[in-house]
């Protein structure tokens, strides 16, 4: 019997595993997943963020808990994926959100700011993934991983914008999910990634003071800056059957930045 769209796009009986979801896009993608019928749990380093953060989606009628968690620390990464499985049983869908920047000139880029983006950024996807995949995704044969990239990711940057590590960080979460969606594709699991551009947020605000945000969304063919709504789509689409046959697969949502060139 083939499904409505409205049929593909519920989540009802899921459960999600948002990282870094205590504010921002983390939050946005957790309000996403919980208004198609995910039951949420968030998780951030900071318990007091996530009792504000939880409480708002609850007051949206979301099934929503929360877990603090350093998603830098091996440890915490593994004592979250049992907590999460003990207390809402299998994960479905997991939101690999968790991260950081740094901008400095590359020739005086601190190496200890290189090693913490990268453990952030890259390993700790990739232990969180595997951690869940063995315990939950690939015994059931079913799962949805998101990570979040950047199009920081697909190249470099205006000479003004100094992220070395951060955009090597993001291109290499690319290639993570483009090797794992093929390797993992046998377990009925999909794996894709997003790739946002200028949102307002805690992690790019120096840019946007610095560079401005008018300046910075009259680059965008759509001369705008993501908005609180601009994830909440694909990240739906991700995650449930109506993107069962998409994976290994990155989409940037960034109002056309990324397809300028020579700009």
């Amino acid at each position: 019997m083939i499904r409505t769209a409205p049929q593909l796009f519920d989540l009802t009986g899921k459960t999600a595993l948002v990282t870094g979801g205590s504010r921002g896009l983390g939050l946005q993608m957790a309000h996403a997943l919980g208004e198609q019928g995910a039951r949420i749990m968030l998780t951030s380093r900071k318990a007091a963020d996530l009792e504000v953060a939880v409480a708002d989606l609850q007051s949206a009628g979301i099934d929503a808990r929360w877990i603090a968690a350093d998603c830098g620390k091996e440890e915490d990464i593994r004592r979250l994926a049992d907590e999460t499985l003990e207390r809402m049983g299998d994960v479905h869908i997991l939101v690999n959100n968790a991260g950081a920047a740094w901008g400095a000139p590359a020739e005086d880029h601190p190496v200890e700011a290189w090693d913490k983006l990268m453990n952030l950024n890259v390993r700790g996807y990739f232990i969180l993934s595997q951690h869940l995949a063995k315990k939950s995704m690939i015994p059931n044969k079913y799962g949805r991983i998101i990570n979040i990239a950047s199009i920081a990711g697909l190249g470099g940057n205006p000479p003004e914008i100094q992220t070395l590590a951060y955009n090597t960080s993001k291109g290499a979460v690319i290639s993570f999910t483009e090797a794992l969606g093929c390797e993992w594709g046998k377990y009925n699991i999909t794996v894709n990634a997003i790739c946002p551009g200028f949102f307002p947020s805690k992690m790019t605000q120096h840019t946007l003071d610095t560079i401005g945000q008018d300046k910075l969304a009259s680059h965008a063919p759509l001369k705008r800056l993501g908005d609180d709504e601009d994830l909440k789509g694909i990240t739906v689409l991700f995650a449930s059957d109506a993107g069962k046959h998409i994976t290994g697969q990155w989409i940037a949502v960034d109002g056309g930045v990324s397809v300028i060139t020579g700009g």
